[in-house]
């Protein structure tokens, strides 16, 4: 029999507003939906979400591309976070707005950018039993991290304000997600990353779609049982902020897609 641990997380509302943009840099407008965020070779890479070309951009740190990456005979569906390890990017096929979808994959492509190859990790939510049109979604998901041996992928909860974890092997396959916990966060998740060296998990979030927040967690593991949600506002007003990649422990690089017509942009914040 297998052994599923449950964590039982407690959120602290802990909110800081002493946040500090440090660069804000206008990104092109051909990554207008950027979502997701990860750094590799002095680079961080980004890509567009919900049905578009799939495609990865890699970034220098003044956010001006210098390489693009096509990944052949793959769709992007609703391509919204991705996570690494030593030997591999992992892109989360994932968004489900409506709970609709049938089709969640985790696109597993080899870090060296000479590869064209890539697998795939099917997977579905064991707790869905049904994919009719639901606004208030429960299985949408747009947070993903790489931790040890597994993926760890974080639901956005419109429903209830939480977000559902749910562990995954790197290995190709289909499969049933395991929930291994939930975190309440009092707000809906738009992404994720995780620092192995600090056991540093980061979220952004969202309430009403008007502000978003950075939560911090501390001493993560997938065997722990509670926590301390540290929130902090990102003061960046009305936007979609989507891609979050960990600096070090009070700086970030944020990515949030165009509003009202604006660039894409590129945000280094300290907290």
């Amino acid at each position: 029999m297998k052994k599923i641990v449950y964590l039982f997380i407690f959120f602290v509302s802990n909110l800081s507003f002493s946040q500090l943009i440090l660069e804000e840099i206008n990104l092109p407008k051909i990554i207008n939906e950027t979502s997701g965020l990860e750094y590799h070779d002095d680079h961080l890479i980004t890509f567009n979400d919900s049905g578009n070309d799939p495609v990865l951009f890699y970034l220098n740190l003044k956010g001006e591309i210098v390489k693009t990456r096509n990944i052949q005979n793959i769709k992007n569906n609703d391509w919204e976070d991705i996570a690494m390890d030593d030997e591999y990017l992992y892109v989360a096929d994932m968004g489900n707005n409506y709970d609709t979808r049938k089709n969640l994959s985790i696109i597993k492509i080899p870090k060296n950018q000479n590869s064209d190859s890539f697998e795939v990790i099917n997977f579905s939510y064991p707790e869905q039993k049904s994919f009719n049109y639901r606004k208030l979604s429960m299985f949408d998901a747009e947070g993903l991290i790489s931790i040890d041996d597994y993926l760890l992928i974080f639901t956005k909860n419109r429903a209830k304000k939480t977000t559902d974890i749910y562990k995954l092997p790197k290995t190709s396959g289909t499969y049933n997600a395991i929930k291994i916990g939930s975190l309440d966060t009092e707000s809906i998740i738009t992404g994720a990353d995780f620092d192995k060296n600090n056991n540093l998990l980061a979220l952004t979030s969202t309430i009403s779609f008007n502000e978003y927040y950075l939560l911090i967690i501390e001493n993560f593991s997938i065997e722990k049982y509670d926590y301390n949600i540290k929130m902090h506002e990102i003061p960046v007003g009305k936007t979609q902020v989507e891609g979050i990649k960990i600096i070090d422990s009070s700086t970030y690089w944020l990515s949030s897609e165009h509003e009202n017509k604006g660039n894409p942009k590129l945000y280094k914040i300290k907290i």
